[in-house]
């Protein structure tokens, strides 16, 4: 069955998306325009689907549960959750079981039922890494350790962690991925698949790198002369012109950037040796360290795309399009600065596994690409019933992916959370200022007793469609304006306050809101999310 693509009427806005889609930076310039593919302007980013911009409100299932029983559960999680994107992974213990014979069935019966489901795919290629480890290499691979080896740590004891260093297993693993792109490319005609993931939290628990012989000689040698531009030595906080081994560059960091080059130099191999098949978007996820207090790598897994080295991997790895973070971290500093440190010019952002709080939702989608919880068949669903509010606002959201995908491109989108002092915040929308406060559970009358207040819950979404229209979510949240710019010191109020839901790319109004529901200063949403489409006025 062929995903029935929906054509999105963009009647409120006099220029077309890809009247300016034109001007930003396409990847992979020779694509088809119909081939998943992004776009990058003015510093943002867009996912394009189909020829039109595409938000993943997505799900990732439990690592192990991508083989054909598992499947009819997690059609019906995704679909309870109104997500439109199932992230699933492709094991090269099941689609390479004996050396070079391929089983492509997994892949195939994955095509033919998201298309059924009405369901796009994001596939992780679970090769050489899965969290370190190389547990999903083939058998004949793992009784072959003298030939695919594990690193050897400082100590000289084996590590549970594949060498970046071993040719015979980059060998391995370019030929197998090649082989399945080469699949993918021929049977998926409709684009099902709109990225690929290539390895999973590659790098390594217990050591900073591979101390073995080889790998040691290769640390003793000069740094490769393309780490040493200038730009990325500022990145990295060391003087232009510096030259040497890794040692004398690097310093006390010289082991954890070492093993960051080589894990991204191979995985940069294994992504090329796919593009060169059929080349959709690639991404590397991460696991995080703390991004505040710039710990040794002693502390979390080295050689992954960490923030401190962003800048390596980047000219390691220029096949993969972008560095995607593994939200677990807690507290609103950590996240919000994951969050920064990840958008960058040259990476888009997109969240590829997380909790299911989702605190953080709005905060990343108003400025990236995807959004999705982890685990969400094994670690969240009981009883049949989604436990948490990742499906009302996929509810809300999913409808209006596209227009969101768009609008966060134009830059018109703005998010807020609550912080831990519950203390009002404030948007520039150019000639209103937004003020936004949380009273925990969505009555918004005289002040209330700010001891008595409740965890920080509140979050609000807001859209600017035009100078005096905005479009509006939130959850545990109060909304006000006050003329700003142009308008400061003018009376306003608001000319319409209108609730519903978007459908075929058009706000469907099921109300419109006066007395109660906006006296009070402006409109409340409680526990459960709404939508607004929110018009205001001066006189």
């Amino acid at each position: 069955m062929k995903f029935k693509s929906k054509k999105i009427a963009f009647s409120v806005f006099p220029v077309l998306f890809f009247a300016f889609a034109t001007l930003g930076t396409i990847c992979a310039q020779s694509l088809p325009s119909d081939m998943p593919h992004l776009i990058k302007k003015d510093g943002r980013h867009v996912l394009i689907v189909d020829s039109e911009p595409f938000l993943i409100l997505g799900g990732q299932c439990g690592n192990s549960s991508a083989w054909p029983e598992m499947l009819p559960n997690l059609w019906k999680v995704m679909e309870d959750m109104h997500a439109n994107t199932l992230e699933i992974p492709i094991y090269w213990e099941q689609l390479e079981p004996i050396q070079e014979q391929y089983d492509f069935s997994m892949i195939q019966t994955l095509l033919d039922q998201a298309q059924e489901h009405h369901m796009r795919l994001v596939l992780l290629w679970f090769g050489t890494w899965k969290n370190g480890s190389n547990h999903y290499m083939p058998v004949w691979m793992k009784k072959n350790a003298a030939k695919y080896p594990n690193i050897t740590g400082k100590d000289g004891k084996p590590v549970d962690s594949p060498s970046p260093h071993s040719q015979a297993t980059l060998q391995a693993d370019c030929h197998a991925f090649a082989q399945f792109m080469g699949y993918l490319k021929k049977a998926d005609t409709h684009h099902t698949v709109i990225m690929m993931q290539v390895e999973n939290e590659p790098g390594t628990w217990g050591s900073m790198r591979d101390y073995s012989a080889n790998a040691q000689k290769l640390f003793e040698q000069s740094v490769p002369k393309t780490l040493l531009n200038s730009a990325v030595l500022k990145q990295l906080n060391i003087p232009a012109g510096t030259k040497g081994t890794w040692s004398e560059v690097f310093g006390n960091r010289a082991d954890e950037y070492f093993h960051a080059w080589s894990v991204a130099s191979f995985i940069e191999q294994v992504a090329k040796a796919g593009k060169a098949v059929y080349p959709i978007p690639m991404y590397v996820n991460v696991a995080l360290r703390d991004p505040l207090t710039n710990p040794m790598a002693t502390e979390y897994e080295s050689g992954g795309a960490t923030d401190n080295v962003i800048p390596i991997w980047k000219v390691a790895a220029p096949s993969i399009d972008l560095l995607a973070p593994d939200i677990y971290l807690q507290g609103d500093e950590k996240v919000l600065k994951v969050i920064d440190l990840y958008a960058r010019d040259d990476n888009a952002l997109m969240v590829p596994e997380t909790y299911s709080n989702t605190k953080y939702l709005y905060s990343i989608i108003s400025r990236g690409i995807c959004y999705s919880p982890f685990g969400v068949d094994t670690r969240w669903r009981q009883a049949g019933n989604i436990k948490n509010s990742v499906a009302d606002e996929y509810k809300i959201l999913s409808p209006m992916s596209r227009q969101l995908a768009k609008w966060s491109f134009e830059g018109r989108t703005y998010a807020v959370i609550e912080p831990q002092d519950h203390s009002e915040q404030r948007i520039g929308l150019g000639n209103w200022e937004a003020v936004i406060t949380f009273e925990n559970g969505g009555h918004f009358g005289p002040a209330q007793d700010k001891s008595k207040l409740q965890s920080a819950t509140g979050k609000v979404l807001i859209i600017k469609l035009n100078d005096d229209e905005f479009i509006t979510t939130g959850i545990n949240c109060h909304i006000t304006f006050v003329p700003i710019g142009i308008n400061k010191g003018k009376a306003w109020q608001y000319l319409q306050v209108k609730e519903g839901r978007y459908e075929e790319g058009q706000f469907k109004a099921t109300r419109i809101l006066n007395g109660d529901q906006t006296d009070w200063g402006g409109p409340s949403i409680g526990e459960e999310p709404v939508l607004l489409d929110i018009t205001l006025t001066t006189r």
